[in-house]
């Protein structure tokens, strides 16, 4: 019983500093969502109000009304047509170095990892000349296209399957699978957990993207969330913070909600992949 009672007290302990930690990174967050609601005497009043007496909707009327629900709908076309097309093509780059043998596997692995430490800066200005000759200028195609497979979502997939039975592949080629539908049959729903995880980490990134759109995306009318955000931004330094903070609200509640959803499976499947690394 001496015993039991400095263990309780240590997880107790424990358990409320991850509790303050917790808060502490959702400061950001409540802030946001707070402002987002104040009239705009109160924004940067001092001392700082958290919750406003005085709420108002106005901010949001505002970003709608510069076109924040066609924003919120372009981000979500591109975000999820390049997680889907980059799930796909990693999956089937990832099987293909996991579980076929051909010349020059190796030195073709090795340099695909290699293309990961090239600076994304440095590619900028070779497929923005590329994209201008395609005539892919002020098209989703310019975005999604040349995301359509990366380094990184290759590697994760390789490691992932690289321990994937080899008696159930040779098993449906007897039964006489194809090769393609062994990957559909038998490969996808087994690693399904992992492509969740990877296509979590895609959809994150895609839907936050905002380098890419701002190049290639001329039109209003194809802004993303990320682009309408910073429209409202001025030089002289009066911006609409409320404004801004709107916008930041409506682009992370999808995020959330994604993330509650496949919480489980992406835990899983970064789990398993490291396992299997």
């Amino acid at each position: 019983m001496a015993t039991t009672l400095p263990r309780i007290g240590l997880r107790v302990l424990v358990h409320l500093l991850l509790i303050v930690l917790a808060l502490f990174m959702l400061l950001p967050f409540i802030w946001m969502l707070s402002t987002s609601f104040k009239p705009i005497a109160e924004v940067f009043h001092t001392p700082p109000i958290l919750i406003s007496s005085h709420a108002t909707m106005d901010g949001y009327h505002n970003i709608f009304n510069r076109g924040a629900d066609t924003a919120f709908t372009n981000t979500a076309i591109l975000a999820t047509s390049t997680t889907l097309t980059s799930l796909f093509f990693c999956t089937l780059g990832g099987y293909g170095f996991a579980k076929f043998r051909f010349p020059g596997r190796g030195m073709l692995f090795a340099f695909l990892l290699a293309t990961m430490l090239i600076p994304p800066a440095v590619t900028i200005i070779p497929k923005y000349r590329i994209i201008v000759e395609l005539g892919w200028i002020d098209s989703f195609l310019a975005i999604i296209i040349p995301n359509a497979a990366s380094a990184f979502g290759i590697f994760f997939m390789r490691q992932y399957i690289s321990s994937f039975p080899e008696e159930l592949l040779d098993a449906a080629r007897i039964d006489g699978c194809t090769e393609f539908g062994v990957f559909r049959r038998i490969v996808v729903p087994t690693i399904a957990p992992g492509m969740i995880s990877l296509g979590l980490i895609f959809f994150m990134s895609n839907w936050n993207n905002y380098l890419e759109p701002l190049i290639y995306l001329k039109s209003p009318g194809k802004f993303t969330l990320t682009q309408l955000m910073m429209s409202f931004q001025s030089p002289n330094g009066e911006s609409p913070f409320r404004d801004i903070m709107a916008v930041g609200v409506i682009s992370v509640i999808p995020l959330i909600i994604l993330f509650f959803v496949f919480q489980r499976r992406f835990v899983e499947g970064i789990t398993q992949g490291a396992v299997k690394a």
